[in-house]
């Protein structure tokens, strides 16, 4: 698992005017916090993590392969950058998960004569409609 102390510290952080409703506050504080985080650059992800942030977050990476977070919620900045860090986390935990591996199953003995007895009745319904042969 990826060190995230040291992930934190490739962090750059920007404090912006929040929008929306508020007055006078929301005009003067700058409380909305924008996260940036480039993968390329990163020297703590290995080449092996870091392309499999690309494939993984590639919605949600733009053309430099960096990630964008803004956070908002709460009127005051500290309280914002604590949940954007938290949501950046989460976000780069679950990017690098690995998928599991497919196991490859057969149908069960009862489940294939099911199916068989299953398709002769309807076969039999279905001839049972024909004209008969008067021959």
């Amino acid at each position: 698992m990826v060190n995230v102390e040291e992930l934190l510290k490739e962090l750059s952080f920007k404090a912006i005017r929040s929008s929306g409703a508020g007055g006078q506050h929301v005009n003067k504080v700058s409380s909305k916090i924008e996260l940036f985080f480039n993968v390329n650059e990163s020297a703590v992800l290995n080449e092996e993590d870091k392309s499999l942030l690309i494939k993984n977050l590639s919605s949600r990476l733009t053309k430099n392969n960096e990630l964008i977070l803004t956070c908002d919620e709460s009127r005051s900045q500290h309280k914002n950058k604590e949940i954007i860090t938290s949501r950046f986390i989460e976000i780069i935990q679950n990017g690098l998960k690995r998928p599991k591996k497919r196991k490859k199953t057969r149908p069960s003995i009862a489940s294939v004569k099911k199916r068989l007895a299953a398709k002769k009745k309807v076969s039999e319904k279905k001839s049972s409609r024909k004209k008969p042969d008067l021959e």
